[in-house]
């Protein structure tokens, strides 16, 4: 797989169910872009099913910076966060969340069983999402006089270039995003357009 691909998960996934010794273990996956999405989506899942007695979770955001965190909610240690980790670490995704919550059956599990039953939900759930490839993009901005318009948007048209935003006046700004590894060469296009500016912009 090129670099500047990764993988991840377009929606929401479906909710699924593993049983064990009358333990039920719903899995979730959600995609997200920032931490501040987890404890939302963890109040919601909370508010789905009230008689859970653990909601553990991990979470990895990113692609060449990577972060993630496990949550084992009261669970013995490492027997559910890591898991869940291992799974998204497994099926090679990111900027995602999954969520298993346990609802007590009033067999113990034991360490060996937990971390089965959860490894299992959140397989299952990863099973059932819709896992996508994504190109990671590096955005650029354009700064130019009207007169350089169309010899602008005619580099941008040939090279299939995607506009993110633009101002058009007197003096015009265009937002260009592209992949990656096309970045370089694009630099080079538009910086060889004199008087035409082109500033890499960090997202």
């Amino acid at each position: 797989m090129a670099s500047d691909i990764y993988k991840t998960i377009s929606s929401p996934s479906p909710e699924v169910m593993f049983k064990d010794r009358k333990s039920k273990f719903y899995g979730y996956a959600f995609p997200i872009l920032d931490e501040e999405e987890v404890k939302p989506i963890l109040e919601e899942i909370g508010q789905q099913h009230p008689t859970a007695n653990h909601l553990c979770y991990a979470w990895q955001l990113g692609v060449e910076d990577i972060k993630y965190r496990a949550n084992d909610d009261g669970e013995p240690n490492n027997s559910a966060g890591m898991p869940i980790y291992g799974q998204i670490q497994s099926f090679g995704v990111t900027n995602i969340l999954i969520v298993v919550a346990r609802i007590f059956g009033g067999t113990k599990l034991g360490v060996g069983g937990l971390i089965n039953a959860y490894r299992t939900a959140a397989q299952m759930t990863l099973e059932e999402a819709k896992v996508i490839s994504k190109t990671l993009q590096q955005q650029f901005l354009l700064s130019f006089d009207y007169p350089e318009m169309d010899k602008v948007m005619r580099a941008i048209k040939q090279n299939q270039l995607e506009i993110v935003s633009q101002e058009m006046g007197m003096d015009c700004k265009i937002t260009i995003s592209v992949r990656r590894s096309d970045s370089d060469r694009t630099e080079d296009t538009f910086s060889s357009m004199h008087p035409v500016k082109i500033k890499r912009l960090n997202i």
